[in-house]
């Protein structure tokens, strides 16, 4: 998209936004099928304790419902970023947290609700942002602009999502699937070393995105 709208090529923007909106939602579906009937079989190959293993897999499936709309705002947002508009996609990230942390202590606070809460409020959160990124495309008046009847996957333009997405989220997969296999060798230890790595790890991935930023600088 960015390369098309660089070259100010319009019908080939038009055809980017249509197969990359498109595939994203085929993606989406997909990787919701795969997770919600897989998610015990992978728990149970991560030796994820025996106490921990119905509520882990119950989080999982509730969790991937929202895969769908997890792909349309990254692949939304990713369109919108290409094209100049960075501050939209901010805005509709910010909302989402804050409704999730909101929809979590109203379901977990107030109803009573246990992990089920937490992930229903992750996914509500997920396809109001999707939802926001999908309205401002198809309000567009701009050459990116999302027409429902034409969505579709163009062949050509899908080669080249692949030839320049594929090699990155290769390289993103081998520290995800690094992650799962010390997670899989510390779930051995029991529930307690789970809770302590986990509470690290987010401590740990704080502190990085804070301070990563002037190393960046």
């Amino acid at each position: 998209v960015a390369r098309y709208a660089g070259c100010r090529d319009d019908a080939r923007v038009g055809r980017a936004v249509h197969s990359a909106i498109a595939l994203s939602l085929v993606l989406g579906v997909v990787t919701f099928l795969l997770g919600f009937f897989l998610s015990t079989p992978m728990l149970e190959w991560m030796d994820t304790p025996d106490d921990l293993l119905a509520l882990a897999s119950l989080y999982l499936r509730i969790y991937f419902i929202g895969m769908p709309a997890s792909m349309l705002y990254n692949f939304g947002a990713a369109i919108l970023r290409a094209v100049g508009d960075t501050q939209r996609p901010l805005y509709f990230l910010c909302l989402s947290s804050v409704m999730n942390i909101g929809l979590d202590l109203l379901f977990v606070v107030g109803f009573g609700m246990a992990i089920e809460g937490v992930a229903y409020a992750t996914i509500i959160s997920q396809f109001i942002s999707a939802a926001l990124v999908l309205v401002v495309l198809s309000r567009s008046t701009e050459n990116y602009r999302l027409t429902w009847r034409d969505l579709r996957i163009d062949k050509g333009i899908f080669k080249q999502i692949l030839r320049i997405g594929l090699p990155t989220g290769f390289q993103q997969s081998l520290t995800s699937f690094s992650n799962v296999y010390v997670q899989s060798y510390i779930n051995t230890f029991g529930s307690s070393c789970m809770a302590g790595w986990s509470s690290y790890s987010k401590i740990d991935q704080f502190v990085f995105l804070y301070f990563g930023k002037y190393y960046w600088q």
